[in-house]
């Protein structure tokens, strides 16, 4: 017994001394992690006061802290940044649907400012401005070396002044110069409409708006079609959405799923962690849906379309979206101002992430570039075929009554109308193909 408590007693001592060794230097490495903390801060303050009483010109000491801070968020990734009190202001007031400026959603690479999408409607929409473009001026004055938020600040100004940026294009050997009038940017975050038996939902943000509006205009083309035995699918549009709020996100693929994750998200630490799941209940009753993307789609759009995809909900359409697959929250600073700070990763239903890769179509249809007098060509071509119905003296068709014959007619005439719309928009023209086909392998009543 002796024996057993001195060995016991032994181990104990062994212990003590060998969690001493290993806490030892665990301690000793970070109080000199702090150290280096703050000798780094102390020589913050050096140089901020050497500018102060060196600099050639005088500085305002709270533009520099600003300065200060925003370098230091914006050194994390292309989405964290500094928010002024007036930058604040605006993107709450852009949450509501209403702001003014050109109408872009922008992020930096490469040091220059990439446009992610334009926004329907907008100055820039109108002027032509595309996903993808890069910004390399801003009237005349380049943006190189400016952090995100100074490029955006020269592009800011007053509602109904000329603005012209310097645009490099993929496919353009030069640089051209783009003129626009900047305006109020009021949102519509989702247009309605009714193509054939079809219904077109356009998304273009994701505000407080964007549900209710959804709800509404479904329903409404709904109604219009006589009921939901009359519409045979719908078509979900998030091409050019930059994104916008995570909630409402969530909100509209809940919308057409029952049960199911949605998203989850991911922060450094494993507690932090969400998972959002759908339920009861589809806007659609359970109809066909397709939803087109392209290299606009990011953020918020690429949730939606990436948990339709994995629930086989939805066939995605288009080409692969802008691939921002991280979180970021918004905190309150003293003096009214705010940080914007990525805080997750949010992954798909079959816990994919979409960070740098985006989320791929099912199937790949490029939006082709209108050629020049292709409307011309089309039209002489149309003029040009003929038809047995053409011939003097054809034979009547003895098989069918005028009622079918009639019925027969107006069914071409959506086919040829069908057919226009490949002209104006190829993708939405393929995503209503698809529904159709779907429809005609459905069940006979």
């Amino acid at each position: 017994m002796k024996k057993f408590a001195m060995a016991a007693f032994g181990g104990t001592l062994a212990g003590i001394v060998a969690t001493t060794y290993v806490a030892g230097p665990l301690l000793a490495q970070e109080g000199a992690r702090e150290a280096t903390v703050y000798e780094q801060l102390d020589l913050f303050g050096d140089i901020f006061e050497r500018i102060r009483a060196q600099c050639v010109e005088e500085v305002d000491e709270k533009e520099l802290i600003e300065a200060a801070i925003g370098g230091m968020l914006s050194s994390l990734d292309p989405h964290s940044s500094y928010l002024s009190p007036d930058d604040a202001a605006s993107m709450q007031v852009q949450t509501k649907g209403e702001f003014g400026g050109l109408g872009i959603e922008v992020t930096q690479e490469e040091g220059f400012v990439k446009v992610v999408s334009p926004i329907d409607g907008t100055p820039a929409d109108e002027a032509g401005i595309e996903a993808g473009d890069f910004i390399t001026h801003v009237d005349g004055e380049s943006v190189l070396g400016l952090s995100l938020d100074e490029a955006v600040d020269m592009m800011r100004g007053p509602v109904g002044s000329e603005i012209i940026i310097t645009v490099v294009r993929e496919g353009e050997s030069e640089p051209f110069d783009v003129s626009i009038i900047r305006d109020t940017i009021k949102l519509t975050a989702v247009r309605a409409r009714t193509e054939g038996d079809t219904v077109v939902m356009r998304i273009t943000t994701f505000n407080r708006q964007t549900t209710p509006n959804l709800e509404s205009g479904l329903k409404e083309q709904i109604e219009a079609a006589g009921g939901i035995d009359k519409v045979n699918g719908i078509v979900l549009d998030l091409r050019n959405n930059p994104g916008g709020l995570l909630t409402e996100a969530i909100q509209v693929a809940d919308s057409f799923l029952d049960s199911g994750e949605i998203v989850s998200t991911r922060g450094r630490n494993p507690e932090d962690g969400e998972r959002f799941n759908a339920t009861p209940g589809d806007l659609s009753g359970g109809k066909p849906i397709v939803v087109l993307i392209n290299g606009g789609s990011a953020s918020a759009s690429e949730i939606v379309a990436g948990a339709l995809q994995d629930h086989r909900r939805a066939i995605v359409v288009g080409t692969k979206s802008f691939g921002k697959g991280s979180v970021q929250t918004v905190m309150p600073l003293r003096g009214d101002g705010a940080m914007r700070l990525t805080t997750a990763r949010y992954y798909t239903p079959s816990g994919r992430s979409i960070q740098a890769l985006g989320v791929s179509p099912d199937i790949v249809v490029e939006q082709p570039r209108r050629r020049v007098g292709a409307e011309e060509e089309d039209a002489s071509a149309a003029n040009r075929s003929r038809s047995e119905a053409d011939l003097r003296g054809r034979l009547n068709n003895d098989s069918l009554t005028e009622d079918e014959i009639r019925q027969i007619e107006e069914d071409r005439e959506k086919a040829e109308k069908a057919a226009e719309l490949r002209e104006q928009d190829y993708q939405l023209a393929y995503a209503i193909d698809i529904l159709k086909g779907l429809s005609a392998l459905g069940p006979n009543d």
